[in-house]
């Protein structure tokens, strides 16, 4: 049985996501997180076999809650699992260490197929990503994008002016 941890800040899609995967008879959803912080938490009392991870949460985000993981435990297999399919988050969050990336467009049988593929010790990047990763490769050779320059923390700070948080809000979190 594959163990699974959700981490995402929204309820609904947790529960979305553990309904389809709960249909799988390989597949069982051992806990659920909305923080990166408590998926950090989670994974070093009691690892999972996959965390499906979001990137753009309130605390550390998934990028830096990956790279916390992974650096617990080089092991882990986390599987992006988010809305943001554009340059640069893909490529951080394979920085960072995961081995897999999916997109919330994805389709529910493509979240299964990843975790398959993932527990088989391979890699998984969606089809529209991967995409987009092998042709800004063709067409940016030699050159950086301007967010793909940001630091982690840097890079936290855009997402949460993205989302509308205060001066005030960002300097509490």
């Amino acid at each position: 049985m594959i163990r699974i941890l959700l981490v995402d800040d929204h309820a609904l899609f947790r529960s979305g996501i553990k309904g389809i995967l709960d249909t799988q008879e390989d597949m069982t959803v051992v806990a659920e997180a909305e923080t990166g912080e408590d998926a950090v938490e989670f994974v070093r009392r009691t690892p999972p076999d996959v965390i499906l991870m979001d990137v753009n949460m309130p605390g550390i985000g998934g990028i830096k809650a990956t790279r916390r993981i992974v650096r617990a435990d080089p092991q882990a297999k986390v599987i992006a699992l988010t809305a943001l399919d554009d340059q640069p988050f893909p490529n951080q969050l394979l920085d960072a260490g995961a081995v897999g990336y999916l997109t919330k467009g994805s389709p529910a049988d493509e979240v299964s197929a990843a975790i398959r593929q993932v527990m088989r010790g391979e890699h998984y990047i969606c089809n529209e990503v991967a995409q987009r990763l092998s042709l800004s490769a063709l067409v940016n050779k030699g050159k950086s994008t301007p967010l793909a320059k940001l630091s982690p923390r840097e890079m936290q700070v855009m997402l949460m002016i993205t989302r509308g948080s205060t001066t005030q809000q960002i300097s509490d979190a």
